[in-house]
């Protein structure tokens, strides 16, 4: 994707197919309010009424960054390649962690792999913004699945593709306390917040994403 109207007809697309705004956001790599000014800008969306919203009817738009690293997501050997940089980033926490757990849908692919690189298991937690339409994502609530090993008490690594609140990581991190596994440490391809650690926890990036300029 080139530029902002790709976005847009991206976003389209994905509502067209069922999308919610929060898989939406995952899907692009934007923040949620993002994803749902992409979604209004397309014409996408519905008012109360029933009728379609026109397409520009939100001027303006959220201060965001998107990632397009669809590049390395493509080719199984540049996953293996940046999954081995992921992995080599971890291992300064010691070698008796047994369990990497992925942040679905992006991030499970690549907690496949870094979890190949450390001998661990595999684990992948579901966020609750794949829930989430409009309003308080906090009355939503994230699943680990059930194919994948169980958190059981156990220290483990965090894996995902893009870090652009924090909100997603934090809740992952509360997630897996809640089920008393120990989170180690948090490593991601890009980070857009710049962050050390997320609730006590270490934040790992391969690149870290900075907006330079000022708002008018």
């Amino acid at each position: 994707m080139k530029n902002v109207d790709d976005l847009i007809e991206s976003a389209a697309e994905l509502a067209d197919r069922g999308l919610s705004k929060g898989e939406i956001a995952d899907e692009l790599n934007v923040s949620r309010e993002t994803a749902s000014w992409l979604v209004e800008r397309s014409g996408a969306t519905t008012q109360p009424n029933g009728r379609q919203q026109e397409p520009g009817a939100s001027p303006g738009g959220p201060q965001d960054i998107h990632v397009d690293w669809s590049a390395i997501g493509r080719d199984s050997k540049r996953m293996s390649a940046i999954a081995e940089a992921m992995a080599d980033m971890l291992v300064k926490h010691g070698e008796d962690i047994d369990l990497t757990i992925g942040i679905e849908k992006a991030g499970g692919p690549i907690a496949t792999l870094v979890a190949r690189e450390l001998e661990t298991d595999l684990s992948t937690y579901t966020p609750a913004k794949h829930q989430w339409e409009e309003g308080d994502i906090e009355e939503l609530g994230g699943t680990f699945s059930r194919n994948f090993a169980g958190i059981r008490d156990r220290p483990c690594y965090i894996v995902d593709d893009t870090i652009t609140s924090g909100t997603t990581m934090r809740e992952t991190i509360e997630a897996i306390r809640a089920e008393g596994g120990e989170p180690l440490a948090c490593v991601v391809i890009a980070d857009k917040q710049g962050l050390e650690e997320i609730d006590g926890v270490p934040v790992y990036s391969l690149l870290q994403v900075i907006s330079v300029g000022k708002d008018e």
